[in-house]
């Protein structure tokens, strides 16, 4: 890739320490990354947009996509499990 990239994060800064001590990734060349889409509209065309970038200009190895019934309930406990067992990186999101 040539030229500078610039990347915004979204959130706020935290007042404590991450509940789960997490570390940051070291990059996404070879990471799987997994979207967890709300069923709100739109959001599956970025995803769709998304996992191609990230494959093809910042090398993530897979992506897995899962789409929840309704924005109003929590994804059934097998999406987690499965992100979890097959994810470096997981986006949700929300579409509109």
């Amino acid at each position: 890739m040539t030229g500078d990239s610039l990347i915004l994060n979204p959130t706020a800064p935290g007042g404590s320490a991450p509940r789960h001590g997490r570390k940051a990734l070291d990059g996404l060349k070879g990471k799987a990354v997994g979207f967890i889409d709300n069923a709100k509209p739109n959001f599956h065309h970025l995803v769709d947009d998304l996992a191609e970038l990230l494959v093809s200009r910042h090398g993530v190895a897979s992506v897995v996509k899962h789409r929840k019934r309704s924005a109003s309930i929590p994804a059934p406990q097998a999406v987690y499990a499965d992100v979890k067992e097959k994810c470096d990186l997981v986006i949700t999101g929300s579409g509109d």
